[in-house]
């Protein structure tokens, strides 16, 4: 189990109770004018079991479905959301299955005797009271409400419009991570220097335990990691014991402050998400651009007009481009015709190179049952001297001894330090840290600018990476899956009502609850993101729900008054049509009401929840919270308008 796993529980478990609520509450229906202890009472489980029941389960069941999408996301929002969406899947699937199976049979042996009528509970009595006067006036302006529930919707598009987006929510890991950048060529030395500065200028911070920096790599092939890329891993100490009224956010917004050093370009991020982004696309940044071509000196090139323009784009906080041929090498070109008249060949003088500078293994040390070699080499002074390299004694074939510079031209080269590729083409990357604006925004805008002021020569190309590709990749994928998601959604509706009409009208809760959604999280000040995308995906099947249950019930007191005029053989009319569907609407406000309150408050401790995980949860919560809430009010108001026009005109038509 992780955090995932136990998420996809808790914003589930309002929703499992939802088929038992509606089944006992159908049953006390029809218990409340009779006994629950009579012969028929097995026969009033049956009954009231069979009026929802088949209903029930395709909407449970269509909950359940609602997961779907999410299990075909790859990459890193696949690995992350995969987990909540199994265990929403596998729980909601054994509610449906519980909900026509073993709740009746525990309704038959626990819900007997008197049932206490709806309307002596104070709670119902208040619920009607306001809904009451409100569906009075639906039923009888039923095009008012249509049309403004449209407007709503409408409205709605407005907070759409203004939300950001981002790949994932910002995660409170505990640590941070500091990663700048200096120029390439820097020396050992200086990096030494310039890390134990950064370290102690981290320090200063009260609020910092410890910090722990390297510059370069390990000796292993999965940390290829320049001399010039510095890593710090910065601990907090306990809250407890901050200086009053400081946040985390405001320690980060001080050490950015405090560190800043000329030469360096600063990054700030999370261990774990930079350990993620880099493995998966070497980008440590939240945008990267990706320079792609032939020549590592025009990659270079463009990089740097990238660095001067990107600044321009407000939520800029820094800009680095690889210096692709920015790296330092000695280079020994050895003069063959001079060594070939001291009687040396290219493999005596590249022997002399190499144990001067790279060592030889002499002999070998046993330590018990341990054995290690001891190599040779020249002091680190000679080897990174190129006056004393050229100074490197070489004995020739008659014994004779010359420098290393008589028979070789040693010389300072620029080179690329490292050489990156990316299907077969040279790249070279350039990093871009923001703050104060959605990843989203910033690339629409920061790519109209390098349209505009970046002129690339032929053979050269501009790739937007990092987590930008992964949302976009996300999208792209989530366009294609959703679509068929809510064919397969609205299938199962046909075949519980098998009416096109009503289908349409269950799956017309969907932009009502979208609305909802919009405002909550503008209000709240999230962004678009693919947790936020989960709570959507979630909250289309628990809104299909609301309105299945309520269409259930109109047919129901629609399909009693048809009963009546048919055997006291009474015509119908469009007043007793809004009667029946108003009644229908008001009887089973109850079940409806507590189906939505579950949902919301097995969400709000998600929503109000604290630790880590919870950004990334919250942004779940919140637009399911919105749109239940929106859902519930424009449902209850709308469906029975568009349902009592559409049923009227059926019967006019029958007549």
């Amino acid at each position: 189990a992780n955090i995932m796993s136990l998420g996809g529980i808790a914003i589930a478990i309002g929703a499992m109770t939802d088929g038992a609520i509606v089944m006992i509450e159908n049953l006390h229906k029809h218990m409340e004018h009779g006994d629950g202890n009579g012969k028929d009472h097995w026969h009033r489980v049956a009954t009231a079991t069979t009026e929802v029941g088949p209903a029930l389960f395709f909407s449970l069941l269509i909950i359940t479905l609602s997961m779907v999408p999410i299990l075909s996301l790859g990459g890193q929002a696949g690995r992350m959301f995969s987990p909540l969406a199994y265990t929403w899947i596998y729980s909601m699937g054994a509610a449906a299955i519980l909900a026509v199976t073993l709740i009746p049979v525990l309704m038959g042996y626990f819900i007997r005797g008197k049932v206490t009528p709806e309307q002596r509970n104070p709670v119902n009595r208040l619920l009607t009271a306001i809904y009451k006067p409100a569906i009075d006036r639906v039923v009888r302006h039923p095009w008012v409400l249509v049309i403004a529930g449209v407007l709503v919707i409408l409205v709605g598009l407005w907070p759409a419009s203004r939300l950001g987006s981002e790949f994932m929510p910002p995660l409170n890991e505990g640590d941070i991570m500091y990663m700048p950048s200096a120029r390439p060529g820097i020396s050992a030395g200086k990096a030494r220097q310039v890390l134990q500065q950064t370290d102690k200028l981290i320090m200063s911070v009260p609020e910092v335990a410890s910090v722990f920096g390297k510059m370069g790599r390990a000796q292993t092939a999965t940390d290829p990691a320049p001399l010039s890329m510095d890593e710090a891993i910065i601990q907090f100490k306990p809250k407890s014991e901050w200086r009053a009224g400081v946040t985390r956010a405001d320690i980060v917004r001080e050490l950015k402050q405090r560190v800043h050093l000329p030469g360096l370009t600063n990054t700030w991020t999370m261990p774990i998400k930079d350990r993620i982004d880099m493995s998966s696309t070497g980008i440590k940044t939240p945008v990267g651009i990706e320079v792609g071509g032939p020549d590592l000196a025009v990659i270079q090139k463009i990089g740097a007009e990238l660095e001067k323009i990107l600044p321009q784009v407000r939520g800029t906080t820094s800009v680095y481009a690889e210096r692709v041929v920015g790296g330092r090498y000695i280079d020994i070109d050895i003069n063959r015709g001079k060594a070939a008249r001291l009687g040396l060949n290219i493999s005596d003088v590249q022997d002399v190179v190499r144990t001067a500078i790279g060592g030889m293994n002499v002999t070998e040390t046993v330590e018990g049952v341990q054995r290690y070699p001891v190599n040779m080499r020249y002091p680190s002074d000679w080897r990174n001297s190129v006056t004393r390299i050229r100074q490197l004694p070489i004995v020739t074939a008659r014994g004779g001894n010359i420098m290393l510079g008589d028979v070789a031209n040693v010389h300072i080269a620029d080179g690329p330090p490292m050489i990156k590729s990316e299907a077969g083409q040279l790249v070279g990357w350039t990093f871009v840290d923001i703050a104060g604006r959605d990843l989203g925004s910033y690339v629409a805008a920061a790519q109209k600018v390098v349209a505009k002021q970046v002129k690339l020569p032929p053979g050269y190309s501009l790739t937007w990476a990092g987590q930008y590709r992964f949302m976009q990749q996300a999208r792209k994928r989530l366009t294609l899956i959703i679509p068929v998601t809510i064919v397969l959604i609205a299938l199962l509706l046909y075949m519980a009502f098998r009416s096109i009409p009503q289908v349409l009208i269950i799956m017309g809760t969907l932009p009502m609850a979208l609305a909802g959604s919009f405002w909550l999280l503008y209000l709240l000040g999230y962004n678009l993101s693919a947790a936020v995308d989960v709570g959507f995906i979630a909250l289309a099947g628990l809104t299909i729900e609301i309105g299945v249950v309520l269409l259930v019930y109109l047919n129901q007191s629609v399909g009693t008054y048809l009963e009546r005029c048919k055997t006291e053989s009474k015509s119908l009319s469009f007043e007793g049509v809004r009667d029946a569907v108003r009644d229908g609407a008001l009887l089973r406000l109850r079940p409806i009401s507590m189906t939505a309150a579950a949902i919301i408050a097995g969400l709000l401790p998600v929503m109000l929840g604290g630790g880590t995980g919870s950004e990334v949860m919250r942004r779940i919560a919140a637009p399911m919270v919105g749109g239940m809430i929106s859902a519930l009010v424009l449902t209850m108001l709308v469906i029975p308008a568009v349902y009592l026009l559409w049923k009227w005109r059926c019967l006019r038509k029958c007549d």
